[in-house]
């Protein structure tokens, strides 16, 4: 392992390894090192990225919606049980972020032509700058996370996750 400068050699998750270690001899706590970490970096991630988000006006699940809408390409629209799916919400969950956006007017509800019945929600012209400005921001907070990685790094650490991520998924 190389040293890296500023790099801690030891940090909390470790503190609680060595503490269930001690306390349960034969608990095998090693994938907490893993995990506690990933939780805690994800966390600490998030939390930046919602400041950021809040120059817009806007939260991580305010974003969700925008970010879901602005990927789907040109018109940017999608039924609201499209953007659901594509979350994983409720729809109660996601009628209260549609309210929001709308009454922020980034995002515009209406009659969809082929069902009497449904909505389409469509980004508007501020919404789409609004989650392109509050992307960009989010990923320099990113950025600047994984600058303390050369580059190599930080793509075996993104080939691993991936790898970890598909277990995970797999059940």
């Amino acid at each position: 392992m190389r040293h890296n400068p500023g790099v801690t050699e030891r940090d909390d998750v470790d503190v609680i390894v060595e503490q269930w270690r001690r306390e349960r001899a034969g608990m095998r706590p090693e994938p907490m090192a893993v995990f506690g970490r990933i939780y805690r970096l994800a966390r600490i991630v998030g939390d930046a990225q919602e400041k950021v988000y809040a120059d817009w006006g806007i939260g991580r699940g305010e974003f969700d919606v925008l970010a879901a809408l602005r990927r789907s390409g040109e018109p940017y629209t999608l039924a609201p049980k499209e953007l659901t799916a594509s979350l994983m919400l409720t729809s109660g969950g996601m009628t209260g972020r549609l309210d929001r956006l709308e009454r922020a007017g980034l995002v515009r509800r209406t009659p969809d032509p082929a069902d009497r019945r449904g909505l389409r929600v469509t980004l508007t012209d501020a919404g789409r700058r609004a989650v392109e400005d509050a992307a960009e921001a989010g990923l320099e907070v990113q950025r600047r996370i994984l600058d303390a990685l050369p580059p190599d790094d930080r793509r075996r650490l993104g080939d691993l996750l991936r790898t970890l991520l598909a277990a995970a998924e797999a059940g």
